[in-house]
């Protein structure tokens, strides 16, 4: 595909937007029943969206933070397939963290933690670049010219 000629499509930033932030939200479900699951004795949302939950100061934090932590590299994974351009990286990781935030309040408040802003701020800071180099990887391939030759 050539990406100059593809003509700004809001539908499909939005699909791409819904469908990274699924994908995280659900190997960040699946990452947090490993670790923190079987540690505690009723999984709930707390987990997902409440900053308390994110501290230093337990295993059972530690644990938390691994899973966010380990999301976010998955993240980087899933832009590589669903979004394929090394520029676009860092918004969708930046609009992942601010729909977040914005759950976050909305489910326990302003997060005033500072466990929590370090954390995410890493994992805003891991997706994107890990997802921009993965994606200039794909971006500097050579283009293989010999499939195209015609027998004359």
């Amino acid at each position: 595909m050539f990406y100059g000629a593809v003509v700004w499509d809001p539908w499909l930033i939005v699909a791409q937007i819904v469908c990274l932030q699924c994908l995280y939200y659900i190997t960040l479900g699946l990452l947090l029943s490993i670790l923190v699951g079987t540690r505690v004795s009723r999984m709930s949302l707390v987990y997902f969206f409440d900053y308390v939950a994110i501290t230093t100061s337990t295993v059972t934090g530690w644990c938390v933070i691994a899973s966010f932590l380990l999301s976010s590299v998955s993240g980087a994974v899933y832009m590589f397939y669903l979004i394929e351009r090394s520029r676009k990286c860092l918004d969708f990781s930046a609009t992942l963290y601010i729909v977040h935030l914005f759950i976050c309040i909305v489910y326990g408040g302003w997060p005033s933690s500072i466990t929590w802003w370090i954390v995410n701020g890493s994992g805003i800071a891991v997706m994107a670049l890990l997802g921009e180099r993965l994606c200039m990887k794909r971006e500097l391939q050579e283009i293989s010219l010999t499939r195209f030759r015609s027998n004359v």
